[in-house]
């Protein structure tokens, strides 16, 4: 029953090739005897091996071809031979080169491989005369071993090759475009015991195999036979192009938080110590600056542009609390530190820019995705830059609480999972503080998001009122790894194709 099952399923071109399999096998016999294109046997025997019909083998193997010289010297003979068949009598070069027809590389070549086999004599006391030698006699007669290896069948199998010819091969292939290898890849095919089985087996011709319109309509596909096709058969995978799977996430964490409303801040890459750190409330000379290890810019070493009135307010802010109810921190400010040049070391950077900014909207909601710099140790979980989205919303009244259902919504969101923790947490510019934890299938409870409400001594210098914040920052790069999958965060930026074919796409 399975014979027949497989008889039926044979397209056209299948029937074509199988019954040329117990005579010929190799792919080049059988492209010749079917009179199929080589597209078509390809596919016909890709089909058969699919239904276990035939074993295909490819085997490489280097090939030696006669390259360009090869061919002429078959014809017209090597420029050795033709070198000794004019010398009737003693010659000099010039003569020897117009009667032969001899390039100036030919010459030098024929004449250093009759010199090395003692074919010719050289008299230099009147300039340079050469004469036939007994040995050089016995060569034209009997042949130069070369003339023989050019005259085999080509192309030669390499490894076929005696020991002898392999000497005769190396001596030509130092000369010009005489001989080349190449790789070449052979297909041979073999009958499975089911494919011999189906030889024997009667191949019914003319089934059907579309089924137009018109037959419907008129009914005459009725007592028609027709092929039977094996949907569940492999095919081919198409690599088709796509954007890269942690751009793409990218673009639909924006394209998501835009749709909930928020608005996009953007800021630069290379940030002042005064909008990084200062800003945000944290102090200049204090070790809860140590988990922001960054990478200062050597020149220029400081900026020029930075807000004076700002830079004044926190100042104040940091001196005695600018009339927050804060002591501040009650040290002497470093103005030239502030404006230090540093490259990114977090998005609430941003942050404080847009809060800093007139056209900040009160109340309104804010989000930014920022490339950002810290110095850590290259793993599977760690990278010396990353991603993060974060932002801010701003509204009177706003409190804790609202802070934890928009952290939860964004597990949802973002990570598509409810299974989630907030624990409390420490961050110089919020108070309270927290921390956002989501269970990972595989590495267990992960940081998502560090979240708390910006202190007073953060907004009121830049806002110019107290006003509630609640804010989050979101490492986007172990995000993106939990949902797409992935468990080496340096996978997010391969340029491996295999790995980009394949990899999960949000």
């Amino acid at each position: 029953m399975e014979i027949k099952k497989i008889a039926e399923s044979l397209s056209q071109t299948e029937r074509r090739v199988l019954k040329v399999l117990d005579n010929f096998s190799s792919f080049g016999e059988i492209l010749k005897v079917t009179g199929l294109k080589d597209v078509e046997v390809a596919r016909a025997l890709q089909w058969l091996q699919n239904k276990n019909v035939v074993r295909i083998k490819e085997e490489q193997k280097n090939v030696i071809l006669l390259d360009q010289n090869g061919l002429d010297y078959l014809k017209s003979g090597l420029p050795e031979r033709r070198f000794l068949e004019i010398l009737d009598k003693p010659s000099g070069l010039q003569e020897i080169c117009r009667k032969a027809r001899l390039s100036e590389d030919e010459l030098t070549a024929s004449l250093g491989i009759l010199k090395s086999r003692a074919a010719i004599d050289i008299e230099k006391e009147k300039g340079i005369v050469i004469s036939i030698a007994e040995h050089g006699k016995r060569l034209i007669k009997n042949g130069f071993p070369e003339e023989q290896f050019l005259k085999e069948i080509f192309p030669r199998d390499f490894d076929s090759l005696k020991e002898e010819e392999k000497l005769i091969f190396e001596n030509l292939r130092r000369r010009k475009k005489i001989i080349k290898t190449e790789l070449q890849k052979n297909i041979n095919v073999e009958l499975t015991e089911l494919g011999k089985k189906l030889l024997k087996e009667k191949i019914e011709e003319g089934l059907m195999e579309r089924v137009a319109t018109s037959l419907i309509k008129s009914g005459s596909w009725k007592g028609k036979k027709f092929r039977r096709f094996d949907v569940r058969i492999n095919v081919p995978s198409i690599s088709t192009g796509r954007k890269q799977h942690y751009r793409r996430f990218l673009e639909e964490v924006r394209s998501r938080f835009i749709a909930l409303g928020f608005k996009e801040m953007t800021g630069p890459l290379v940030e002042t110590d005064f909008w990084d750190m200062d800003a945000l409330f944290m102090p200049q000379f204090h070790s809860a600056r140590d988990i922001h290890q960054g990478y200062y810019i050597k020149e220029p070493k400081y900026a020029k542009d930075l807000p004076e009135d700002k830079l004044k307010n926190v100042k104040g802010s940091h001196d005695n609390g600018f009339n927050t109810g804060s002591k501040g921190w009650r040290y002497d400010f470093d103005v030239k530190r502030t404006h230090r040049h540093i490259l990114r070391t977090h998005d609430t950077s941003i942050s404080a820019r847009t809060l800093a900014s007139k056209e900040l909207e009160i109340p309104g909601k804010y989000f930014q995705i920022s490339r950002c710099f810290r110095y850590d140790v290259v793993d599977s979980t760690h990278l010396p830059d990353f991603n993060q989205v974060g932002g801010f919303v701003i509204e009177e009244g706003i409190n804790f609480g609202h802070l934890k259902s928009l952290l939860r919504m964004f597990a949802e969101e973002f990570a598509e999972t409810d299974e989630i923790r907030i624990k409390p947490s420490y961050f110089p510019f919020t108070e309270p503080s927290a921390e956002l934890q989501a269970r990972h299938p595989e590495f267990g409870w992960i940081e998502l998001a560090g979240s708390g409400i910006f202190r007073p001594e953060l907004v009121k210098p830049l806002v110019g009122k107290e006003v509630p914040a609640i804010a989050w920052g979101v490492g986007l790069d172990r995000l993106a790894m939990f949902k797409l999958g992935i468990k080496d965060i340096r996978q997010l930026f391969s340029h491996d194709l295999g790995f980009l074919r394949n990899v999960r796409v949000i």
